[in-house]
């Protein structure tokens, strides 16, 4: 299990915006208030309505897709919890993008030299046991950073002490196999804007328990090809969002 770990609580969260501002000072990228996550916006805080609100960020999976199906190995998860990425290695095929069960890669569509662009929780802080700037900057508590064994302690503790208040699960425990960003949400997971059908085991080991069941004379090309279609239907989404993307930047 990784290091570290970010504990996000929805109830204490105002919407002030702090961390997406101390991410974008973290990462050298211009002031301004996000309404997506994309490649200039690592956190994203959302206005759900009546003064509530939650983060968008990667979540740094245990067990990461996004690693998994990397061709090249430009991602790589770190035993201190962020998952990183390599701009050396990475030639820009985006499987990335297509296989995060968050959905939260973007990509650079308008550089000459495009960069696949997330949250790196803030790797060159933790690995000299800094906290994440969000962490550090958040003035109600909203956002917590910590050993990812207590940030659960404390999230369970939470829940114990006022169950009528949050939704009941710490979102991020199992989800993917489980997270380096916990949530405790007071709103449905739908409701909070997260995606809400991420399987609890970790995607890459759910896909090789199904693919070592296969009986010996299936040939390996017939999984392989499976493989390639779910990719392809999600790289069609992603062909999609971009064609938006276009339209928006014209605009």
């Amino acid at each position: 299990m990784s290091k570290y770990a970010l504990l996000f609580d929805q109830s204490l969260c105002i919407g002030c915006g702090a961390c997406e501002q101390a991410c974008q000072s973290e990462h050298d990228q211009s002031p301004h208030k996000p309404d997506k996550l994309d490649h200039e916006s690592f956190t994203w805080v959302e206005d759900l309505g009546k003064g509530q609100y939650t983060r968008h960020l990667c979540m740094s999976c245990e067990h990461p897709t996004c690693a998994s199906v990397c061709p090249v190995a430009a991602l790589e998860k770190s035993e201190f919890g962020p998952v990183t990425w390599d701009a050396a290695k990475c030639m820009g095929c985006r499987y990335c993008m297509m296989a995060c069960p968050f959905e939260v890669p973007t990509y650079e569509w308008y550089e000459r030299n495009p960069r696949i662009r997330k949250c790196d929780m803030c790797v060159h802080r933790v690995t000299k046991d800094m906290p994440t700037a969000c962490a550090s900057i958040c003035p109600t508590g909203a956002t917590n950073f910590g050993s990812r064994e207590a940030m659960l302690t404390e999230a369970r503790r939470r829940l114990a002490k006022s169950p009528e208040l949050y939704q009941g699960a710490i979102y991020g425990e199992e989800e993917a196999g489980g997270t380096s960003v916990l949530m405790l949400l007071t709103k449905s997971v739908t409701e909070s804007g997260l995606p809400d059908t991420v399987p609890h085991e970790d995607l890459p080991h759910l896909t090789w328990s199904v693919l070592e069941k296969l009986p010996a004379i299936i040939p390996v090309w017939g999984a392989f090809l499976g493989g390639m279609y779910w990719l392809g239907s999600r790289k069609d989404a992603v062909a999609a969002a971009e064609k938006n993307e276009g339209q928006d930047h014209d605009e």
